[in-house]
């Protein structure tokens, strides 16, 4: 689902801004391809104190994926010097003229502020964080993205081996990311639709896609479970209809209320 930008999203010109203090570089791989739906990160910066044993995991991907460490030196104990110069530097390249929307990777609500003045200025705004960031950064965001959405779930062993595989009693077994029912993002489907219906009870994909985003940034169907919004809505065949109308085009994919 594209962001209201040009017409060839592919190419829109974007920050890709990473507070390393706040963010996990484990998915990494799977964030900047989930970017590239919206845009290109012409700028990739990852902010914190590369002298610190904390950003190891960071440093291991910088080169892979070319992208940019900015050193912040923690000046006082306990409090994060990687946000403020974040958002500096995001108000230059704001100012520069060079971008057309940014990418924020981080779960803190210290960048609601932030999201909200690149807002102003017209632009779009990508967040990426947790599922528990805070709802003031998520709602600033034009569309915010959580990382339990974009790792990929990993059976467990015994699913892979067909035997079982022991763990060490000390070892947690990571739960995969819960999912919602499918039944509980009915409601929200229904707000967008009245939305953007126009009285004929038909709306384009896209646009409905739009509204939902609108309603709430950090709507996704994969929060419940289906990869796409098609496949969410076609989980109420009582409720909407998909039509392909293959005539107009490979795009022209339309839901009907029944």
């Amino acid at each position: 689902m594209a962001l209201p930008m040009d017409k060839g999203a592919g190419q829109t010109p974007l920050a890709f801004l990473v507070d390393a203090d706040n963010a996990s570089a484990k998915a990494i791989s799977e964030m900047l391809a989930e970017v590239s739906k919206f845009g290109t990160p012409i700028i990739r910066r990852v902010y914190g104190d590369w002298t610190s044993t904390q950003l190891g995991s960071w440093k291991r991907v910088l080169q892979e994926h070319s992208l940019h460490p900015v050193q912040q030196f923690a000046n006082v104990s306990g409090k994060n010097a990687t946000d403020s110069a974040m958002i500096i530097d995001a108000m230059d390249i704001l100012h520069q003229g060079i971008v057309k929307g940014f990418v924020l990777v981080s779960s803190d609500s210290d960048y609601t502020a932030l999201a909200c003045r690149i807002r102003e200025e017209g632009l779009h705004v990508i967040g990426i964080g947790k599922a528990e960031t805070p709802e003031s950064f998520r709602r600033a965001c034009h569309i915010f993205i959580s990382i339990e959405n974009l790792v990929p779930l990993i059976p467990a062993p015994e699913a892979v081996t067909g035997r079982e595989t022991p763990t060490p009693p000390q070892v947690p077994i990571p739960s995969p990311p819960a999912r919602s029912p499918p039944s509980e993002a009915l409601g929200i489907l229904n707000r967008a639709f009245d939305n953007v219906d126009q009285g004929d009870g038909v709306v384009h994909l896209a646009g409905l896609g739009q509204a939902l985003y609108q309603l709430d940034p950090a709507f996704d169907p994969r929060t419940y479970g289906k990869p796409k919004l098609v496949d969410l809505i076609e989980s109420f065949p009582d409720a909407f209809a998909v039509e392909r109308r293959t005539e107009r085009g490979p795009g022209a994919v339309y839901v009907r209320r029944k």
